[in-house]
């Protein structure tokens, strides 16, 4: 309970002299009903005596005859000597309270606290109810649902549990009806927050509970709606309204029916609420994103006019959608230029703000769209819990801010128009500018300007107005060759007038003489994609020789960007040295600061400093030297965060050896937040290390790395790099690397529920590993094979390759390795009707993961022992292990696992006949698996909550999962097709 709970005021004052400190006091009537002082409890007594306890209380210090507490007792049937009974509890009370507490007057009695007032849950519920009321009103959603939670928390059971009496029941039945109006107030607050899919959970079990309950119903519907369910929220309705007719012989009320009609032609209203799905609220925040404009801009007035016109004139008519404007033309031809300069004119015309990304479409690796999206939200006040995870979600929620909106968005540098549609606002009022060196022709209604390079005057303005008209009034001649020795392109006359005024001591015919050269020209001006060059030079001629060689080194690897500690790696230096260097040139513009001890190239820069360390005759040893050491630092860290997760496993002692050493983690959370802060650098490492002759050791950390998979974080990129891997280790016919790049990828194709390409994988991996002295393959590959035939329903096939795997394993001394080997063999024992021996198996596993301290995979045992003593029967054990290891894998990131756990323990709920437990645990499965373990996992959680939502009377939506499944089942072909068919014929008999 809370000390800090409301008090009804009370009368008196406290006598010194009464040693009963009764202000410490407190009660609950929210559950049993107790009484405590100083958090220890005391005794209340007999149910009786605790029902006249329970009225006072309810009367909130009102006095209460004798007469009518006789009533609230025993009703119309008081026994003889019911005064005297009711006297007897009220003097045992009286002992227990002080009698300055429950105080006799006017022939009653009344409890009241002479100090302030009587501390009871139920105030306070009823006073954070009435916060969560204004909070609402006032717009503060989340601190509303924050208020109704704390108040739903204070219900501990049944409210007067236990309590006898006509009274007594007639409160129980008020509170619970008010529980459940704040239930659905906190619901309704839920969806407001777009919590739409935890929701559904919760909502499946209430509804089970309380069937006629309609705006439960109603809040059900929405919520399968906002996560995509279309189909199984008209079943709600369907369910919905057959339920009323039979019990009721009614139909549904008019919201219901409403909101059928709604999702039946899509309202976009429903799907409002979405966008403030956070941990704290959106703000609505007013970006102001453009880039300066450059203050020598010169020329392009048509040009600049149109565009101006088009943007703010289509943007603002009735009839339009939203105006789009894309600038074509070669690389240097001032596209960015033009269009910050007319973004920044068009300002006035946007008054919600203005947004801006350059999508690097000119570089090897663009700016990937959903990236863009994020940043785009968080400009707009999404807190990061609030964005969704995919491409579609984002774009979604982009244009839903933006609606009612007028903000211009300026997309720079474009690949082409696939990465531009997403980011388009598509919403009256806004508009968008976009760059690219192609023409977007296929971005519908777009108003398309091709730049062409400038003319010869205006080249010579935008020159003379760099380099002074002082120094070009004398050399007019000499200034128009340079600009034609340009070709008339912006950038490149941009650097080279920026060159001429950074060199007080030439004059304007040293640099026309030196562009004459045409076997030069490109070297002076780096022109095309090369051409921001020469500007880099400006910077980079004026660091010292330690800055530059760390500017050169850092260029080398490949990445987003580079932690301080592997920065410290690839120079070759303390922490604190590197720091000192880093910052210095962050201080140069050279490397920016992308967070606290991280750091990163433009992508541009980093090709530059590439250039350097090429131009500079940086050593290949060094350069090869300093990657060596990064990838060394990587192995050697996530060695030991994999030796943190997984001890007993031999792996990390047969790892290609590192010269370099990495990180030392004593925590277990602290290994993960390293791994995962670090994916993108540490992938990217691999990817380039791989065609750097540094292939084994790239392997080994992608295998040391797998977690980046099976957590389904980064795992597009971490199989982009196995693919890699496996194709460089066939090339050079390296054996070793080609059987590990396999094992790698079996793991990649099992996440996805890709079991046949993973058998492959595992099959060409004992092949090309069967001569080579390499443990790893031979143990892991017939492992795999096992599981693989466990889900194919091969259980004979699977059960030998077991017994090889865990033959190898037992001969490489690898304890983690045959403990992983048992609780699949218990799998496949209980899949062949051997339960006892399953059981047996697990518990084995289950000894050596505990024995070596493996938490991780300790966690996978019990989940094979959770499955086991499910078919034992033992369901209460059974759903203890499973909840044992859910909270082992939430802990550790394993979503995975996570979701098949929730998967098992809606098995065991609808063994125990709790379908609604069920169906609560298997929509919580569907949330957690979304976007990994493939759609054969997604089938089978389906048909489990079919079977709940059929136990639960919904047979409109169980009828539509159980479609769903059968669809996923009959194209993968998967045997558990025949199942469903079963269900979905049963259904339509009965």
């Amino acid at each position: 309970m809370d000390d800090r709970v409301p008090r009804v005021p009370g009368q008196g004052r406290r006598d010194p002299s009464d040693d009963e400190d009764a202000a410490s006091l407190r009660f609950g009537v929210l559950g049993p009903v107790r009484a405590w002082r100083d958090d220890g409890p005391l005794p209340t007594g007999s149910p009786q005596q605790r029902a006249v306890l329970a009225t006072l209380l309810l009367r909130e210090g009102r006095t209460v005859t004798p007469g009518e507490l006789i009533d609230a007792l025993w009703g119309e049937d008081p026994p003889s000597q019911a005064l005297a009974a009711l006297r007897t509890y009220v003097s045992r009370l009286r002992k227990v309270l002080s009698s300055r507490m429950l105080v006799s007057e006017a022939g009653g009695y009344a409890l009241r606290d002479p100090d302030g007032a009587v501390a009871l849950d139920l105030t306070a519920a009823q006073a954070l109810s009435e916060d969560a009321e204004k909070a609402w009103a006032s717009g503060d959603v989340r601190a509303a649902r924050d208020r109704l939670n704390h108040a739903l928390g204070l219900w501990e059971g049944e409210a007067l549990a236990g309590v006898p009496g006509p009274y007594a029941e007639a409160q129980r039945v008020r509170l619970e009806e008010w529980r459940l109006k704040l239930i659905e107030n906190r619901l309704d607050l839920d969806l407001e927050l777009g919590r739409h899919a935890e929701a559904v959970s919760e909502l499946t079990s209430l509804t089970a509970e309380h069937p006629l309950r309609e705006r439960l119903r109603e809040l059900l519907m929405l919520a399968l709606y906002r996560s995509g369910r279309q189909a199984e929220a008209l079943a709600v309705y369907a369910d919905t309204r057959r339920l009323l007719a039979e019990e009721l012989g009614v139909d549904p009320r008019p919201g219901l029916r409403d909101l059928q009609e709604r999702i039946l032609r899509a309202d976009p209203a429903l799907a409002e609420p979405e966008a403030p799905a956070a941990e704290a609220p959106v703000v609505r925040i007013l970006p102001a994103q453009l880039p300066a404009s450059v203050p020598d801009f010169t020329g392009r007035e048509t040009l600049a006019r149109e565009l101006g016109e088009a943007l703010v004139a289509e943007s603002g008519a009735e009839q339009r959608v939203m105006a789009v404007s894309a600038v074509a033309g070669i690389g240097g031809v001032g596209k960015t230029t033009l269009a910050v300069h007319v973004a920044h004119q068009a300002r006035s015309a946007f008054p919600d703000g203005q947004l801006y990304v350059d999508l690097q479409g000119a570089s090897s690796r663009p700016a990937d769209p959903q990236a863009v999206l994020g940043a785009f939200l968080r400009a707009l006040g999404t807190a990061d819990p609030a964005i969704p995870d995919s491409l579609q979600e984002r774009a979604a929620l982009f244009r839903t801010l933006l609606d009612g909106r007028r903000v211009l968005v300026l997309l720079d540098n474009a690949r082409d128009a696939a990465q531009v549609r997403p980011l388009l606002p598509g919403t009256a009022g806004c508009a968008a500018l976009v760059t690219s060196r192609t023409r977007m022709v296929d971005v519908a209604g777009a108003h398309l300007i091709d730049l062409d390079v400038m003319a010869p005057h205006e080249a010579l303005d935008l020159f003379t107005r760099i380099v002074g008209a002082e120094r070009v009034a004398s050399e007019r001649e000499s200034a128009l060759d340079v600009v034609a020795a340009c070709g008339f392109l912006p950038l490149a006359i941009r650097i080279a007038a920026s060159r001429l005024a950074a060199r007080r001591t030439w004059t304007v015919s040293v640099l026309a003489d030196k562009l004459a050269d045409e076997r030069r020209r490109l070297d002076e001006l780096q022109a095309g994609d090369l051409a921001v060059k020469a500007t880099f030079e400006l910077g980079y001629g004026q660091l010292e020789p330690a800055q530059a060689r760390a500017f050169r080194l850092l260029g080398l690897a490949d990445g987003p960007d580079i932690s301080l500690a592997a920065a410290a790696a690839v120079l070759d230096l303390p922490a604190d040295d590197t720091e000192d260097l880093l910052e210095s040139l962050v201080d140069t513009s050279l490397l920016e600061s992308a967070a606290p001890g991280r750091y990163r190239f433009h992508d541009l820069v980093r090709l530059y400093a590439r250039a350097c360390a090429e131009r500079d005759q940086l050593p290949a040893s060094e350069r090869e030297s300093a990657l060596a050491r990064l990838l060394d630092f990587y192995l050697a860290t996530a060695a030991g965060v994999y030796a943190i997760e997984r001890p007993g496993d031999r792996l990390v002692e047969q790892l290609e050896q590192t010269a370099y050493p990495g990180l030392k983690f004593g925590d277990r959370h602290d290994a993960q937040d390293w791994l995962y802060a670090e994916a993108g650098a540490l992938l990217s490492c691999v990817r380039q290390s791989i065609g750097d002759g540094r292939l084994r050791r790239a392997v080994d950390l992608l295998w040391v790395a797998k977690d980046l998979a099976e957590s389904g974080a980064n795992a597009r990129e971490y199989e982009v790099a196995a693919n890699e891997a496996l194709q460089q280790a066939r090339s050079a016919d390296d054996r070793h690397a080609h059987g590990r790049a396999l094992i790698t990828l079996t793991d990649v194709h099992l996440v996805a529920g890709r079991f046949d390409r993973a058998d492959a994988a595992a099959v060409e991996a004992l092949r090309v590993t069967d001569d080579a002295d390499d443990p790893v393959p031979r143990c892991w590959a017939p492992n795999t094979r096992g599981i693989i035939a466990l889900y194919q329903g091969r259980h004979a096939e699977g059960e030998r390759h077991l017994t090889v795997a865990f033959d190898n394993f037992r001969a490489n001394k690898n304890r983690a390795g045959e403990a992983s080997v048992l609780c699949n063999l218990s799998r496949i024992h209980l899949a062949t009707g051997r339960v006892d021996s399953a059981v047996t198996l697990a518990h084995q596993g289950i000894g050596i993961y505990d024995e070596t301290g493996n938490a991780l995979r300790g966690a996978n045992g019990r989940y094979a022992l959770g499955l086991a003593l499910t078919e034992s029967g033992l369901l209460t054990t059974a759903a203890e292990i499973l909840r044992d290891a859910l909270d082992v894998f939430r802990d550790s990131r394993q979503r995975l696992w996570e979701g098949m756990t929730l998967f098992r323990l809606a098995e065991v709920d609808l063994a125990a006949h709790r379908p609604a437990q069920a169906a609560a645990h298997a929509d919580l499965a569907l949330t957690v698996l979304r976007g990994i373990g493939g759609e054969w996992r997604r089938g089978l959680v389906l048909t489990v909550l079919g079977r709940a939502l059929s136990g639960l009377g919904q047979a409109g939506r169980a009828h539509v999962c159980w479609t769903e499944a059968l669809g996923i089942y009959e194209e993968l072909r998967a045997p558990e097709a025949e199942e469903v068919r079963g269900l979905l014929d049963l259904s339509a008999v009965v």
